[in-house]
This record gives structure tokens, sequence and C-alpha cells, in this order.
């Protein structure tokens, strides 16, 4: 596959995402501190295109996909996480995002305020 491809594919998988939002046992993160209890410390992984991500409480996204390095920001708006990537020079563009947690180290962002597409981690 053709960097430009690669690129074009993850850019659409991580910014809509893989798979589409429903309820089942995900518990809605509302809370600043308790996203921050979720992934301080941790790696956020996503085995489609090898992704591992660092989401630290200083605002940063720092990490990795297909080998090339993704960085980005974030901040927590009404409920919300909201970011903007760059994933090796291919901007993904800012989005806030719903996000869920499940009890067995997955967890889940949707896009559009929770009205779009999503993607699951696993938290390591």
């Amino acid at each position: 596959m053709t960097r430009t491809l690669a690129a074009a594919a993850f850019a659409a998988t991580f910014a809509s995402a893989a798979l589409p939002a429903c309820a089942n046992d995900f518990q809605p993160v509302s809370d600043l501190s308790e996203f921050l209890s979720l992934v301080e410390g941790r790696e956020l992984r996503l085995g489609l295109f090898g992704v591992a991500l660092k989401v630290t409480p200083d605002g940063r996204i720092d990490g990795s996909a297909l080998g090339d390095p993704i960085t980005g920001s974030w901040t927590w708006q009404d409920g919300f996480f909201c970011r903007e990537l760059d994933w090796g020079g291919t901007p993904i563009p800012y989005n806030c995002q719903l996000v869920e947690v499940r009890d067995n180290g997955v967890i889940r962002f949707t896009v559009d305020q929770g009205t779009g597409d999503s993607a699951q981690f696993s938290l390591r």
C-alpha cells in the first residue's frame, strides 16, 4: 500500500472511526477527572493500523500508527473530548467526541459529540 493510500485509509478510519456507535455495556464519561483517571499513564491501542496513543493531562496527544508519529492536542469541553491531530504530516481535523468506557478496559470515542461513528481502544 502506498503512503498516500495508507494515509487516506488511516485518516478516514481514525477521523470518522471504524464502528457505528451502539448502546450495550459502555458507560458515558462526562467528567474530566474521570477521563483523566482512565487515560493518565496508560496507552490507548487500536489494533487496526497499529495505533498506540498517549493522552496527557497537559492537553497533548502523542503516539504512532503504521510507524509514523501522531501528535495533537485536546481539551475537555461541555463533557466531550475535543481533539486535533497530525499523523505523519496528514492533518486530522478538530472534532469533539463522546467518551464511553467498558469495565474490561476498553474506551470508545464517538465523533460528532456522539452522533457519528466510533472507535474502540484498549487501555494498556
